[in-house]
């Protein structure tokens, strides 16, 4: 993409103009981001966010960085499933075990990148290697995610997420058994004070955080909940269902079952052996599109891993009753043979 500064402009920072003259939706911050990167030149040349842009400067967007070793990248890439797309954004079904976006702990292989690759144009939408990317889900996550293809169409839906207007269900497959039918969590997280990796709803700096959930079928050992965040938190649902003693089955920061917990129910080890994950999954996801103004909703359908969890637990379930029928046909008929004992 290029173009020149009007005539009519006075002379400004590029971060402060570019926002100004850009296409709708790019913020200043996220033109700053994209003038450090690399990723915005002026007469060839790369700026800084200070640098004083003039009338008639000529300014082009570049799309990427070069990738290196692409065939080898892409055999390393991470494959999913589209669930939707037009113009404007990208509907996807995550798999378990992938990152969203390159960070730290891991600079590539990430979904971004897969993305990238089949689909180029979403390079220079949003902030730089987190392309399209308006919300995340943890690593081990599956389910629902919408990546933005267009500026106007990034900007929209992350003020979607920031005024919590985006409708969104999980699955989850917590240990224990919760008393009532429904719940609400209503408790402020915030960074660990030890663990700065961890989040806390015990915290000095914390943010308000709201998790509604709703019993879906209830088990011996475990019980599926629909989870609604009216909030986004980092870890939110994991930390606030643990701190309420429904911890997500399989979860290692929040969730972990002490060792003599793993010697009194084999069944719970069983399904934590069959899960190798937290059992948490982004069901349905709808919100008001951008362009066209309708609201949408995609859902995506519970994972293997999941579904043989509820199966095993189900079975378990029909076993326990079946011995509980037998116990009492057993009882009832002593009772009928002590009886007859008597009248004789």
């Amino acid at each position: 993409m290029e173009f020149a500064i009007p005539e009519d402009a006075n002379p400004e920072r590029a971060d402060r103009i570019l926002a100004s003259h850009l296409p709708p939706g790019l913020s200043r911050s996220s033109v700053a981001k994209l003038i450090r990167s690399g990723s915005i030149l002026v007469s060839g040349h790369p700026i800084k966010p200070s640098t004083i842009l003039k009338p008639g400067d000529s300014v082009e967007i570049i799309c990427a960085e070069p990738r290196s070793s692409l065939t080898q990248q892409e055999t390393e890439l991470p494959e999913f499933h589209i669930l939707f797309e037009d113009p404007h954004l990208l509907v996807l079904d995550k798999p378990p075990g992938i990152v969203v976006h390159p960070g730290a702990g891991r600079p590539s292989g990430t979904l971004v990148d897969a993305v990238v690759c089949i689909r180029p144009e979403i390079v220079g939408v949003g902030e730089p290697g987190r392309w399209g990317v308006v919300h995340r889900l943890d690593r081990d996550t599956s389910g629902v995610m919408v990546l933005a293809k267009t500026l106007l169409v990034y900007e929209s839906l992350c003020l979607q997420f920031r005024e919590h207007s985006i409708q969104r269900m999980y699955m989850a497959l917590v240990r224990g058994n919760p008393g009532q039918d429904r719940g609400i969590v209503d408790a402020p997280l915030g960074r660990h004070a030890k663990d700065r990796k961890r989040i806390s709803t015990s915290t000095v700096k914390a943010r308000r955080a709201v998790t509604r959930w709703t019993v879906s079928r209830r088990f011996r050992i475990v019980t599926l909940l629909e989870v609604r965040p009216e909030t986004g938190r980092t870890h939110q649902i994991r930390v606030h269902l643990a701190s309420v003693g429904l911890p997500v089955l399989g979860d290692p920061v929040y969730g972990r079952i002490h060792k003599q917990q793993r010697s009194i129910d084999q069944t719970l080890k069983k399904c934590v052996a069959i899960m190798k994950r937290q059992a948490l999954h982004a069901a349905t996801l709808g919100f008001q599109h951008p362009v066209t103004g309708q609201y949408v909703n995609f859902c995506s359908p519970i994972p293997s891993d999941m579904a043989e969890v509820i199966r095993v637990a189900g079975t378990f379930n029909a076993e326990s009753a079946h011995a509980t029928s037998l116990n009492t046909c057993v009882d009832a008929e002593k009772k009928e043979i002590k009886k007859e004992n008597i009248i004789l």
